[in-house]
């Protein structure tokens, strides 16, 4: 397991992330007001959910030995408490401080830990994969540049991205929100600039494509240096 020591002191900015993430969960603003906090469409509807736990859980449990999991951007938890078993551990990462408390109260395994943090600015546990599902579409190019320079501490990366279904210019700026750069006609493409993200290889684990025209979510494995 690698331990990231590159980046030993926070970087602090002034990005309104926080504030809007807890903003988008007290307002309910991807939906569903039966719940206390839901973490959209994109973690809750089967065709979209299943695949990627199918092909996600068939990685996890390809290891002899189980390995130590960093989910970098958990939210409502709906995903991650159907991969938490596959793992040796599982360290589930929120920036909201009231979502993090929530889901303490609701997961209890033992493998599993909760940790409120921004991952733009503090350090990552120590793991052996990070999963990002849906989370740096966004932030924006400033935030997702900070975590990058901290995915080199983890083998392995799963990154999944809501994307345009055919031609787009990657990596647009946004400013960190509910918004993702869909509406720009762009997506996240973390191996192209301004990010260049380097791995010694990638693979495919998922692809939905979603109805009238809205997209497709890609997940991708990542081996890194």
């Amino acid at each position: 397991m690698k331990r990231n020591d590159s980046t030993s002191k926070r970087i602090k900015k002034p990005w309104p992330t926080k504030k809007a993430m807890q903003q988008v969960y007290k307002m309910n603003l991807w939906g569903d007001e039966k719940t206390d906090f839901y973490s959209g469409e994109g973690s809750h509807l089967p065709e979209i959910t299943e695949p990627y736990i199918t092909a996600v859980t068939s990685f996890l449990t390809s290891f002899k030995i189980p390995i130590t999991v960093c989910n970098l951007g958990c939210g409502d938890f709906n995903i991650g408490k159907e991969l938490a078993s596959s793992t040796k551990k599982y360290i589930a990462i929120d920036i909201v401080p009231e979502l993090i408390a929530r889901n303490k109260e609701k997961f209890k395994e033992e493998n599993l830990e909760f940790h409120c943090l921004d991952i733009a600015i503090d350090n990552f546990p120590p793991g052996d994969c990070a999963i990002l599902r849906q989370v740096l579409q966004h932030l924006s190019n400033e935030e997702v540049q900070s975590v990058v320079d901290k995915l080199a501490g983890f083998k392995y990366v799963i990154l999944t991205e809501h994307i345009p279904d055919g031609d787009f210019i990657p990596n647009k700026d946004i400013i960190s929100g509910q918004g993702i750069r869909l509406k720009k006609n762009s997506g996240l493409n973390l191996l192209a600039a301004p990010f260049n993200f380097m791995v010694k290889g990638e693979k495919l684990l998922s692809a939905v494509v979603l109805k009238d025209g809205k997209g497709i979510i890609v997940t991708t494995l990542y081996t890194v240096f």
